[in-house]
């Protein structure tokens, strides 16, 4: 039994923890740094920030190896400390971990390579499982407890990444999709489709993350949960649409609203929540309270959430988000 059937068996839902990289930002790390860097040079600031989540109620923390890939690490010339920042990101996420009052699972966040497979890139399919491989390796090598594939768009991707680490190691492995061009993932998969597909892989946990906000979690939650009731689903919604203002990103997900999408997907069949882009360690203490019913939502929240449900939803109150441009979709992916 993998670690999240066994805190399943006495939980109703796990608590996920937020974002990584723009927490970072906001500490000093440079525009267009890596975050994973950070796991060798200031891995204090990373484990304080898996310990803030730790304190607000997170349950399972990702390993800071979201672009911990060689293709993502050689844009840096980082490339050939692969195992080694892995391993740092895995044992900064253990020690966080072991400190906690309760039992906290220990994930590593995998992340897409930011390259298309053949033909329409140079990409192969051996190179990609190669090059997840080799990330897994350190990353079980630091002691994570699962893997979390996330923010893909490309079920090639998916089973790429699946292979490269199942050629390596046996822990269970849990993937999400990012549905954020009309209810599909930039490579045209349906939340339907990606649930076939993923159903026949072996996954502790299926679902989706980042996109344009909870609208879209929403409507994948519905969608997988009424075709599959027993799947294990993930939804880690971006804390709204990120916003420049005065050249700092704003996110418009206050906590409030993020803690009444936690109630909301929770009642739609999702299991494990947490947030991705712009969700911070107040977003999962309002999580928290709100899973937890302790939390009391305002009318005006309340209000505020189903106008943006009818905008990212065309209208239509669907969930189904517009599609926004390529270069904030890539941004987003970059940064968790």
């Amino acid at each position: 039994m993998n670690p999240l059937q066994q805190l399943l068996q006495t939980e109703d839902h796990i608590l996920l923890d937020g974002a990584m990289g723009t927490i970072l930002m906001g500490r000093g790390l440079e525009q267009g740094a890596p975050p994973e860097s950070w796991n060798l040079i200031h891995p204090e600031q990373i484990q304080a920030v898996h310990q803030e989540y730790i304190e607000a109620g997170s349950r399972l923390i990702l390993a800071n190896a979201f672009g911990g890939s060689r293709q993502r690490l050689k844009l840096h010339k980082l490339d050939t400390q692969v195992v080694e920042i892995n391993r740092a990101a895995g044992k900064i996420a253990r020690a966080a971990a072991e400190a906690a009052p309760h039992k906290v699972i220990i994930g590593a966040s995998i992340g897409p390579t930011g390259e298309l497979f053949e033909p329409m890139g140079e990409l192969t399919f051996e190179d990609a499982k190669s090059a997840f491989a080799e990330q897994a390796i350190g990353l079980s090598e630091g002691g994570v407890e699962i893997f979390w594939i996330e923010t893909m768009s490309d079920l090639q991707e998916v089973k790429a990444a699946i292979a490269g680490i199942r050629s390596v190691c046996d822990l269970p492995i849990a993937a999400t999709m990012t549905f954020d061009t009309n209810g599909h993932t930039m490579m045209g998969v349906s939340p339907l489709k990606a649930l076939e597909e993923l159903l026949a892989l072996d996954l502790a946990a299926i679902g989706a993350n980042c996109g344009n906000g909870p609208a879209e979690i929403e409507a994948v939650i519905k969608a997988m949960h009424e075709k599959s009731p027993e799947t294990i689903l993930v939804a880690k919604s971006n804390a709204g649409i990120p916003q420049l203002i005065k050249g700092e990103l704003s996110y418009d997900g206050t906590p409030e609203i993020m803690a009444l999408y936690a109630k909301r997907v929770r009642k739609l069949g999702a299991r494990l929540i947490g947030g991705c882009c712009g969700n911070h360690p107040e977003h999962m203490r309002a999580m928290a309270d709100a899973l937890s019913g302790t939390a009391v939502i305002s009318t005006t929240t309340t209000a505020i959430y189903d106008g943006l449900v009818t905008t990212n939803g065309n209208g239509n109150g669907n969930g189904r988000s517009t599609p926004k441009p390529a270069r904030e979709r890539k941004f987003r992916r970059k940064r968790n």
